[in-house]
């Protein structure tokens, strides 16, 4: 507890799964928190639900796409606490395709905008106003194991995880040659119990909404034989955020169970 006091975080996409997972676990470790989503009911019942547990959040509606959008998220944050310390890009969609040839050029771009549009217009504004603020800072983009292996139905998302990679390693090498204090690294996760799965894989079950048995899933693709959680991925980005990595920029972290060691 306390690994993150007088820090100020943001965190996009925190409605829900590992968002929300993050902007709680930085909370709990003395993190003031601004939780960002397009999901407002949800968004604002995470930062609430911070609050009532001691910590400091507050929700702000936020489309990840829009330049705009940012350069007032960052002022709201600029306004409220005059520094940002840990920006973690989380945001993101998952659609699959059967295959590339069947993909609509409006389904790729949608997820363009989302994944990787949405991670460089953070980046660019999140470290402006870190350097502005003149107190270093961690800047956290969430990829995944498809950033860093071909999957089958998923050429498209998988482009997308591995722009986040290696946008994330080149401007930790930026802020490493200015000397800026910034670090930037990548997380990766692997099977983890979030909505993105409605996404990115058919659902199995009976019902219209129901996503893929990540149970069974897991026992035959992961190594460990079990899915994550969230509170998995959030455990690594509080990691990340801290003091306790301040030798580490410009890597991935990769939170699977094993999958990609295979």
């Amino acid at each position: 507890m306390g690994r993150l006091n007088g820090k100020v975080a943001l965190v996009t996409g925190g409605a829900s799964g590992i968002g929300a997972a993050c902007a709680t676990a930085l909370a709990r470790e003395g993190a003031a928190v601004v939780v960002t989503d397009l999901q407002d009911d949800k968004g604002a019942s995470v930062a609430q639900a911070i609050t009532r547990s001691g910590g400091q959040a507050r929700y702000l509606h936020h489309d990840v796409t829009s330049e705009e959008a940012w350069v007032g998220v960052i002022a709201e944050v600029k306004a409220a606490h005059g520094r940002l310390d840990i920006l973690v890009n989380n945001a993101g969609i998952g659609i699959s395709s059967p295959s590339i040839t069947t993909m609509s050029l409006e389904d790729f771009r949608r997820q363009q905008a989302v994944n990787v549009d949405g991670v460089f217009l953070g980046v660019k504004h999140g470290l402006a106003f870190m350097r502005e603020a003149g107190h270093g800072g961690s800047i956290i983009n969430i990829s995944s194991v498809a950033g860093l292996k071909g999957s089958p139905t998923l050429a498209a998302y998988s482009a997308t995880k591995g722009a986040v990679r290696l946008l994330s390693k080149a401007v930790a090498l930026e802020c490493a040659a200015a000397r800026d204090g910034v670090r930037v690294n990548s997380v990766h996760p692997g099977i983890i119990e979030t909505p993105i799965w409605l996404g990115i894989v058919p659902g199995s079950g009976s019902g219209s909404n129901a996503g893929p048995d990540l149970d069974a899933l897991s026992a035959m693709a992961v190594p460990v034989g079990v899915k994550g959680l969230p509170d998995d991925i959030a455990n690594g980005v509080v990691w990340l955020a801290s003091e306790e990595s301040r030798y580490v920029t410009g890597t991935e972290l990769v939170i699977d169970g094993g999958l990609t060691a295979r």
